[in-house]
C-alpha cells in the first residue's frame, strides 16, 4: 500500500480528493489536511509516500511547501490554475491535475505514482496491486486513457501478443497492454476459465460447447 496525504484548503475539494483515494485499492489515506502547515506537522510524525496537494493555499502555498521539503515524497499537484503547471514540474511533480478533474484523471495520476513507487522500492513496475474495485469493476488503460469495466460484462478475453482484447456484452471490445497471466490473477477463478493460451472465457456466458 502507498501511504498518501491529501491537502486542500477547500472542504469540498478535499472531500472529493479523499473519496477518490478511497476508491483506489493500492492507495492508503494517511491523513487529510486543510493547510500546508498542518501537513508539515503530520509529515514530521508519519512516513508519507505521496501527497496530492493543492497549490493556491493561504499562509504557505503548496508549491512553497514542496520546495522546503528536504526529502519530498511523490508529488501530484491539484489546482484550478493552469499557469502553475510549469512550476509544478520544476519541483519534479509526477503529475498535475487541473480542477475540476474526474476519477479517470485521478486514477491516471495515481497509477503514475504507483509506477514510480515500484521503481523506487521494488524495481519491478509489473508487480502492481490488483486494480479490481470493491464494486466488481476493473480499470484498464486503453488509447491513452483509463476506462472502468464491469467484470460481469466480460464475455471473453483474447490474447494478442503483448496486448489483450477484452470482449464485452453490448459494447465494443477494449484493447489494453496487459498479459494473460496478469489478467488471470485479477479475475475470479469460479467465474472465468482459461481454455487456451490465448483465450479466457466467462463460464456463465457459455451457450454451447461443440
Amino acid at each position: 500500500m502507498i501511504k498518501v496525504l491529501a491537502i486542500d484548503d477547500e472542504p469540498l475539494a478535499l472531500k472529493q480528493l479523499v473519496t477518490y483515494i478511497s476508491k483506489v485499492p493500492f492507495l492508503e489515506l494517511a491523513g487529510q489536511c486543510r493547510s500546508a502547515l498542518e501537513a508539515q506537522k503530520l509529515m514530521e510524525q508519519e512516513m508519507i509516500d505521496a501527497i496530492f496537494c493543492d497549490i493556491n493555499m493561504p499562509d504557505l502555498s503548496g508549491m512553497d511547501f514542496v520546495r522546503q521539503l528536504a526529502a519530498p515524497p511523490f508529488i501530484v499537484f491539484t489546482t484550478a490554475y493552469s499557469e502553475y503547471a510549469v512550476e509544478g514540474f520544476k519541483v519534479n511533480a509526477i503529475d498535475y491535475l487541473l480542477k475540476p478533474f474526474g476519477m479517470n484523471d485521478f486514477l491516471r495520476a495515481a497509477m503514475k505514482v504507483q509506477e514510480q513507487y515500484n521503481l523506487r522500492h521494488h524495481n519491478a513496475p509489473q508487480q502492481q496491486s490488483s486494480p479490481v474495485m470493491a464494486d466488481g469493476t476493473i480499470f484498464v488503460k486503453t488509447d491513452y486513457r483509463v476506462v472502468r469495466i464491469a467484470i460481469n460484462d466480460i464475455r471473453y478475453i483474447e490474447g494478442m501478443s503483448e496486448y489483450l482484447k477484452i470482449h464485452l456484452e453490448g459494447q465494443k471490445p477494449i484493447i489494453t497492454l496487459l498479459s494473460m497471466k496478469k489478467i488471470e490473477e485479477y479475475l475470479p477463478s469460479k467465474q472465468f476459465m482459461r481454455i487456451h493460451r490465448s483465450y479466457i472465457i466467462a463460464v456463465d456466458k457459455i451457450q454451447k460447447v461443440d
